[in-house]
């Protein structure tokens, strides 16, 4: 009996060793010398220098992005990298005016604010727009007030960003649509203009912010801006007080038939399934003010560093890994539409795609999108990360220019998750410049990039 018994505690035993998950020593420390190789090099630091000092705003269809395509292309070809090719892309080309200026009066007194007009936005007579405000929180209230209330006056915007939430990003969507829509929705009650409260969790600074917006066919396109955050407390304020105070807005912008431009494509060739591909990317393009250096120097720099990462531990991948540089994330996705156009049409196979779009700053995790039974394999590889980097892969996750592969092929994505707490205060505006970039937080993203796309080579998904 005693024998019998022993001999099923050896088995549980035994079992339960089998079962637990196993610890490669190889790959951990191929992914220590990643984040000690970047720390110690700052290669990816001293790229974005380059990209956003030497080169600097890159709106599609400008020649600030012909030269970061041309400058990128060179870099890879530099590095050796078994291939460097440009895909060839169609993108809108619009570009702001010298003339941008909102002011109203107090009495005698003229009280300026600042503003930038939103990407896309047509411009207003040259002597611009004055009219009455009428001051909303949703696009829902427009639509409630209607053409009595709003034709004839300038419809201002102003939903704050819910300092409750500790993931920014949530406020960052709770008030997009001002941006985005807000024109169109108060265009078809008769509005002249519209302006927003700029889209920043910064409750100091009166950094004014553009971004992407829209137009509607059949409605009238209307002058449509972002305020800065205390011009917009002080607008509000002064309506409280003056229902009647009209609003002088002066906005100009040029649209400009489409360029030809492209994606920049580096890739290092697998050894074993060459066909199959693990694409990892950032979008080159920027909005014209600032250098574009978070949004997405950052992440372009950080998809050339983990190919160079490969390269330093003569890393021999079993498939083809590809950096992927778009063009025209910021105002209309065509880089990211034709990158899955070609490969659908090529008949492509693609194992995962990453990106990084959310900044310079501390990686903490990844946002996956895959199956459940994906997402509980890659939990386990965080035992091969120090937790001051990546601490967690959860569900949900990718990114706007590998989102249009993900749902055309159905490929895994994921999106590198930043500590953001601080970026929605440069998000699109001047502020967006390489000194706000600390090499250390970039070369940990780097190094996290690297180690992902080392991972699913090596395990597979």
């Amino acid at each position: 009996m005693k024998n019998l018994i022993y001999t099923f505690l050896m088995f549980t035993l035994i079992s339960c060793e089998n079962n637990k998950p196993s610890f490669d020593q190889e790959t951990s420390n191929v992914i220590n010398t990643f984040y000690s190789d970047a720390l110690e090099l700052r290669e990816s630091y001293e790229l974005l220098r380059v990209l956003s000092k030497d080169i600097g705003p890159r709106p599609s269809g400008s020649e600030g992005a012909k030269k970061a395509v041309t400058w990128t292309k060179e870099i890879m070809e530099g590095y050796d990298f078994d291939s460097v090719y440009l895909q060839e892309v169609m993108v809108p080309h619009w570009e702001r005016g010298e003339i941008e200026e909102a002011y109203f009066y107090e009495g005698k007194s003229k009280v300026n604010l600042s503003i930038l007009g939103a990407g896309g936005t047509v411009s207003t007579p040259k002597e611009g727009i004055t009219a009455e405000v009428i001051e909303v929180s949703s696009l829902d209230e427009v639509d409630e007030l209607g053409e009595e209330k709003i034709k004839g006056k300038i419809v201002f915007y102003n939903k704050a960003f819910n300092q409750r939430y500790i993931n920014v990003g949530t406020s960052y969507g709770e008030t997009g649509f001002q941006r985005r829509t807000g024109a169109v929705k108060a265009a078809e009650h008769g509005a002249l203009a519209s302006v927003f409260r700029s889209l920043s969790s910064s409750t100091y600074e009166d950094f004014p912010h553009t971004g992407g917006m829209s137009y509607k066919e059949g409605v009238d396109s209307i002058p449509h801006g972002g305020l800065g955050v205390l011009s917009s407390v002080r607008l509000s304020e002064a309506l409280k007080e003056n229902p009647k105070l009209k609003l002088t807005v002066r906005l100009s912008g040029t649209w400009f038939p489409d360029a030809l431009s492209h994606n920049v494509i580096g890739l290092i060739r697998g050894q074993k399934n060459p066909e199959k591909i693990i694409t990892v990317g950032g979008h080159l393009d920027s909005w014209d003010i600032g250098e574009g250096a978070h949004d997405d120097g950052a992440g372009c720099v950080h998809s050339i560093g983990a190919l160079r990462l490969f390269q330093r531990q003569n890393i021999k991948p079993n498939n083809t890994i590809r950096a992927v540089m778009f063009m025209n994330e910021e105002f209309g996705l065509r880089g990211g539409l034709k990158y899955a156009e070609i490969a659908v049409k090529e008949g492509e196979q693609h194992i995962a795609a990453i990106e990084s779009d959310a900044s310079g700053y501390v990686p903490r995790g990844f946002g996956f999108s895959g199956s459940d039974d994906q997402l509980k394999k890659i939990q386990d590889w965080l035992k091969y990360f120090d937790k001051n980097t990546i601490s967690y892969f959860s569900k949900g996750g990718g990114g706007a220019d590998i989102g249009p592969l993900h749902r055309q092929t159905g490929t895994p994505m994921f999106g590198l998750s930043i500590d953001g707490q601080k970026y929605f205060e440069m998000h699109h505006t001047a502020k967006d410049v390489f000194e706000l970039v600390h090499a250390r937080e970039l070369e940990l993203g780097t190094a996290s990039m690297a180690s992902l796309v080392y991972l699913i080579d090596k395990y597979g998904l």
